[in-house]
């Protein structure tokens, strides 16, 4: 059965994680179905990799994406600072649309998400000032971030990526995903929801893994939803690197 009590849930995502924004398409037609809450919060790839060397750990576009997608979290932070909480769940909206439900361009170079157009023009759809997109290079806003993933990541233990899900905070379990590579329909969404919420309330459950994924039905992969994607292993928040 459905729950019945209200549930809140803190969503930390980096906006350009593909599997984050799968995960956040799923919850939003669960949120139109239930009486669920949704905080919007972030976690930087780039920030909690910042240690690693990317040459080595990474395939060779990941670093400039990675800063693309902190360049976006400083323009969010700041609208969240401006116009409320309220604002940055229709701006990552904004910013997903641009950045993963359009086709693949041979003729974007790496980081191409972090520039000053593909900003204006979300906060524009998400109804923000399109100034906001100067805080794209404000590095004061980093430790915010910072401070917001080390919270994510408190949560769950180190070894993970985004998006990180806390169900019924401050109380409740907090877990990396849940990874979908397809989107269930509005039937589907709830009864899945149902499942993974029955799991998180389990105080001995742990984890549930698996480093095989498809590519995720999205047009920026160049997979429709009528296709499964090719199947490729994950580590660490990335597609391994071929030896």
């Amino acid at each position: 059965m459905a729950p019945t009590a209200k549930t809140d849930i803190n969503f930390y995502f980096d906006p350009i994680c593909p599997f984050a924004w799968m995960t956040s398409k799923w919850i939003r037609i669960v949120q139109a179905q239930r009486d669920y809450t949704v905080d919007w919060r972030f976690i930087s790839l780039r920030l909690i990799n910042a240690h690693l060397d990317y040459d080595s750990h990474f395939p060779p576009e990941y670093e400039a994406q990675h800063t693309a997608g902190l360049r976006l979290l400083r323009v969010a932070s700041a609208a969240r600072e401006q116009h409320g909480r309220a604002a940055v769940g229709p701006l990552y909206a904004a910013f997903g649309a641009r950045i993963l439900e359009t086709p693949p361009d041979e003729h974007r170079t790496p980081g191409w998400p972090g520039t000053p157009e593909l900003a204006a023009d979300a906060l524009a759809e998400a109804g923000l000032p399109t100034s906001l997109a100067d805080f794209l290079d404000d590095t004061s806003r980093d430790p915010e971030i910072q401070a917001e993933s080390d919270e994510a990541l408190s949560l769950t233990g180190k070894d993970v990526g985004t998006p990180i899900v806390h169900f019924e905070p401050p109380e409740g379990v907090a877990f990396f995903g849940p990874v979908i590579s397809r989107l269930p329909d509005e039937e589907q969404a709830a009864v899945l929801w149902d499942h993974v919420v029955g799991l998180a309330r389990f105080p001995g459950f742990a984890e549930l893994k698996r480093s095989l994924r498809e590519q995720p039905q999205l047009p920026s992969f160049g997979v429709t939803a009528a296709q499964p994607g090719t199947v490729e292993d994950w580590h660490a928040g990335s597609r391994r690197l071929k030896k």
